[in-house]
């Protein structure tokens, strides 16, 4: 794929440079929002080599590449970059809803994280089953070094999460990293003592609730938001000739205070009141949960909002070093991976079959459904519902037995692993859920399929 070409394709369907108001990317989809929506030419940008399909929902045109995505963004960028960076920035705010602008800050935030996310925790899968089966000790150096190496990106995330999020709220992000690596400084560690969460002291005579921030989410993007705000009347009001020295003293000498006396105590309980409510919902009802997740999540996938639940499953793995919900998603890949299979056998169109084999494989090494998602099931609502019968079936079954992972994970063979757990029979339980999923969705989509079926 040309990246440059196809963002220069994409950018003059789209409107043009002074049509672009915000831009951000996530795993597969490049998210545009534009000033004037009717400017677009939707059918000739599906017709650009790369893109597989495009979506228009929440005030965002979500433009569908899959996993390269990146890359294509980079050269998009470099385009709008110069002609129309600062009218971006300024028209940013109003140009898109509340809750628009939430799922946007979300998956531009995580999005760069989520190879670090994946890989940690798929090393982290194999190093307990390697313990469980009694290839590595415990006590050894070996372990104590891959698990450093598997849980370091969970321990630092407050400083990964705070360099992200300077760039989506428009901070620096070097400045930001220090704000999030002030609260895991040994020094500021060691003012809670033995006491933990709830210790006290004092800064300049005021009272100060000790929190503990590794492996936190919330605070340290509440955090950097209220920088972000600081930040740029900084940059207005301070002459060019002490900026280098004036910002980041007084971003430092304010930030890291107010992080800890106020925004960071609020967004610790905030995450974990969020995370509560949604785990005693699941404890109440696994299966319907189940149901719920397993079904629906291509729904969520689909309308490009599913990433307002991705914080609640990494901040269950950092805190309590398991999650729920990350099961149910794997119900759904592999209900859309039976629907490839079924599909591939029932069919007789070479372009359908083709199509259907290079979902299943993509899906089984990445995880990645969106491919599928809208180039077959959006298009023949019959495969969309098999599939989602598929995945609340093996969900609800996952959900009976309280399948948990270990780490945060997309759902496909390759992160099997983040299933092993010291929960008993949990790796048998993950793998028969899965299965019939699979199963169900393989059948389903095999009725469902004409033999003259055509890929629409």
């Amino acid at each position: 794929m040309d990246y440059k070409k196809a963002s220069k394709e994409i950018l003059d369907k789209v409107g043009g440079v002074e049509n672009i108001s915000n831009m951000t990317h996530c795993a597969t989809r490049l998210r545009l929002t534009l000033r004037d929506s009717s400017l677009i030419q939707d059918e000739q940008v599906k017709k650009i080599e790369g893109v597989v399909n495009t979506l228009n929902k929440a005030g965002q045109y979500q433009i569908l590449i899959g996993t390269n995505v990146p890359k294509l963004y980079d050269e998009f960028e470099n385009l709008v970059k110069g002609n129309n960076e600062e009218s971006i920035k300024t028209n940013e705010g109003n140009s898109q809803g509340i809750v628009s602008k939430i799922f946007s800050a979300i998956s531009a935030i995580f999005a760069p994280l989520l190879p670090a996310l994946a890989g940690s925790g798929i090393l982290r899968g194999l190093l307990i089953l390697a313990e469980q089966t009694g290839l590595i000790s415990e006590d050894s150096g070996t372990y104590a070094i891959i698990n450093v190496a598997s849980m370091s990106v969970f321990y630092f995330l407050p400083v990964l999460l705070a360099f992200t999020s300077a760039r989506r709220f428009g901070a620096d992000p070097f400045l930001s990293a220090l704000i999030g690596a002030a609260l895991l400084n040994p020094d500021y560690v060691s003012l809670m003592g033995e006491t933990g969460n709830g210790a006290t002291t004092s800064f300049l005579k005021i009272p100060v609730v000790l929190m503990g921030y590794n492996a936190t989410v919330v605070p340290i993007i509440l955090s950097i938001w209220a920088f972000s705000y600081l930040y740029k009347f900084l940059e207005k009001k301070v002459p060019e000739t002490l900026k280098l020295v004036v910002i980041p003293l007084v971003s430092l000498a304010i930030m890291v205070p107010l992080t800890i006396i106020v925004i960071g105590p609020i967004g610790v309980y905030s995450g974990e009141g969020v995370a509560n409510v949604v785990n005693w919902l699941i404890e109440r009802s696994s299966i319907l949960t189940g149901i719920l997740i397993g079904g629906g999540w291509s729904i969520l996938v689909s309308l490009g909002i599913h990433w307002a639940v991705n914080p609640i499953m990494i901040n269950n793995v950092s805190t309590y070093g398991f999650d729920y919900i990350v099961p149910y998603t794997f119900a759904c890949n592999f209900a859309v991976i039976g629907v490839t299979i079924g599909v591939f056998l029932k069919a007789k169109n070479k372009k359908l079959k083709n199509f259907a084999a290079s979902g299943f494989i993509t899906i089984v090494l990445s995880a990645i459904i969106e491919p599928v998602l809208f180039g077959l099931l959006i298009k023949n609502k019959k495969l969309f519902l098999a599939q989602i019968i598929g995945g609340a079936v093996g969900g609800a079954y996952l959900g009976l037995m309280k399948v948990v992972t270990s780490a945060f994970v997309f759902g496909s063979v390759t992160t099997f692993p983040a299933f092993v757990s010291d929960r008993e029979l949990n790796f048998l339980n993950a793998m028969i859920g899965l299965l019939i999923s699979l199963i169900v969705g393989i059948v389903l989509a095999y009725i469902f399929t004409k033999k003259d079926e055509e890929l629409m």
